[in-house]
């Protein structure tokens, strides 16, 4: 009953953050302020809903609350990605300036470059999860070179489009890839909700798990594909956020305080919203445009990750 409540404010929170977003200061323009503001506000459900669950999700699979998703480097290809094509292609090809061709492009690219990492490690079985995290690091750091080794080359004025690329922004969102992205979440949710009950039994350990009659090795598979195509949906729209993830997570466990992974996603994808919608609303009307949401989340990310690693060390 004590979460339920803390849910139900939570939710008055995020609630209060929408309506304080779309309403504040429209000066009787409707008819073209509030269809922009809600498309923004849209994007930004579904990127704190994706990342949110996807992180949670990641954290109790791997047993470590320190980690993200971004870890198995999809960041860094989605970044590689853009980075190769505005090199090759240029900033005018078709695939760069129509930004429905780009999304569907990089959430493919990505989807795939995740199966084939499973489909290799996971092959001949028995392999450790911390292994595939160990690979992601490498291949992460791997794209990230290649990446920065192209922009060295790059042309100045093209590489303005890709610096562009590197931070997530709210500001300019295509509707289009909104509702494409909406429909594409809603079809994975679907799918992967009913695999939530065993999240539960998940963070008990592999060994546990498996005597409770878990089909371990094929849930964690499956999770592991629905990570990878949340966080590839998240980073395609927006682009990439690395330590929002890591903020929520651990904000919904130290909130919530259960072991119930209904509750903490839940709650984990509430306090996503708040943050979002709420951090852009102060962007916008503290900071004037000046700097953009990511760049905050990520410096008070990293502050939060180092309390965090100091934490674990005095608890180890």
């Amino acid at each position: 009953m004590r979460n339920s409540m803390k849910m139900m404010v939570l939710a008055f929170i995020a609630a209060g953050c929408c309506a304080l977003y779309l309403f504040h200061d429209l000066n009787g323009s409707f008819d073209y302020a509030l269809p922009r503001r809600a498309i923004k506000v849209i994007a930004m459900v579904i990127t704190g809903f994706t990342i949110a669950y996807a992180t949670v999700v990641f954290q109790t699979i791997t047993h470590n609350r320190i980690l993200t998703p971004s870890i198995m480097g999809l960041d860094a290809l989605y970044l590689l990605l853009q980075t190769v094509i505005i090199f090759f292609l240029g900033s005018s090809h078709m695939i760069v300036v129509n930004k429905q061709a780009n999304f569907l492009l990089s959430v493919v690219v990505m989807i795939v470059f995740a199966l084939i990492l499973y489909r290799f490690l996971f092959k001949k079985g028995g392999q450790s999860v911390y292994f595939l995290l160990l690979v992601g690091i490498i291949v992460g750091t791997f794209f990230s070179s290649i990446s920065t080794f192209f922009q060295v080359l790059i042309d100045p004025n093209e590489f303005q489009i890709v610096q562009d690329r590197m931070f997530a922004s709210f500001n300019n969102i295509n509707s289009d890839l909104v509702w494409l992205a909406l429909v594409m979440v809603a079809v994975v949710i679907v799918y992967a909700w009913r695999y939530v009950k065993y999240l539960d039994v998940l963070s008990l350990g592999r060994e546990m798990a498996i005597n409770l009659g878990v089909p371990y090795d094929s849930i964690v598979k499956q999770m592991l594909v629905i990570v990878a195509i949340f966080i590839s949906i998240s980073t395609a729209l927006v682009g990439p956020i690395t330590f929002f993830g890591l903020i929520v997570a651990n904000l919904s466990y130290q909130f919530f305080k259960t072991y119930k992974h209904k509750v903490l996603i839940s709650g984990a994808i509430v306090m996503s919203i708040i943050a979002l919608v709420g951090g852009q609303w102060v962007v916008e009307r503290v900071f004037t445009f000046s700097t953009t949401l990511s760049v905050i989340i990520n410096f008070i990310g990293g502050v939060y990750f180092i309390y965090l690693l100091l934490k674990e060390r005095k608890t180890a």
